[in-house]
């Protein structure tokens, strides 16, 4: 074989390895949402069903306070906003606006996660006094770590959007439609976990 037709062999397999191959990547992450959700369907349910089926005596369940729940409810929306602004602008390759929504939001979602810790340090129960006690804390607590992970995923891709890192472009948003897609999701829990606990 002649080192032509050896180059051209290499280029062959070469193209052959870089081929395009069908991304997953969207479809595994809302496949994990589904299942995330689930989880949040079982605590719902499990919550509802103590409700309805075994009240406790009177003075048992406590009135939950709404002023501290209600403003983290805006807090997440407009952080959902704010995020919906990060990626408007890396679409228009303004990484420097993307970046500055992206703290933005991460920054409210640290006022959120202090405004619930102020709640608890003013609930009057604690985790094990009964079991409604119990599972609001597991409700909360679960999404309050939904809700850590989530601002540490966003102050990575804020990183990441500095014009020169070159690793989150407009040609490259998966990573920021990714950890959107999910404060979303985080967000539309709180929702449905807000009406639940505190209005219902």
């Amino acid at each position: 074989m002649t080192t032509l037709d050896s180059s051209k062999e290499i280029q062959k397999n070469n193209s052959e390895v870089n081929e395009t191959h069908e991304d997953f990547r969207m479809f595994g992450l809302i496949t994990f949402l589904i299942a995330d959700g689930m989880t949040f369907a079982g605590f719902f349910a499990a919550y509802l069903t103590y409700k309805a089926v075994n009240p406790l005596p009177d003075g048992a369940i406590y009135e939950l306070e709404l002023p501290i729940p209600t403003l983290n409810t805006i807090l997440l929306l407009v952080s959902s906003a704010t995020f919906h602004k990060a990626g408007k602008a890396l679409l228009k390759d303004k990484n420097s606006e993307s970046q500055k929504w992206l703290f933005f939001t991460a920054f409210l979602g640290i006022i959120f996660l202090i405004c619930q810790l102020f709640e608890y340090f003013h609930l009057p129960f604690g985790l094990t006094d009964n079991l409604f006690a119990s599972t609001f804390y597991a409700l909360t607590g679960f999404h309050g770590l939904h809700v850590t992970l989530g601002t540490l995923m966003i102050l990575i891709i804020a990183w990441q959007s500095r014009i020169k890192s070159g690793r989150l472009t407009s040609q490259n948003m998966f990573p920021l439609e990714a950890v959107e897609l999910y404060w979303h999701f985080v967000d539309g829990i709180w929702v449905i976990l807000f009406i639940i606990l505190y209005l219902l």
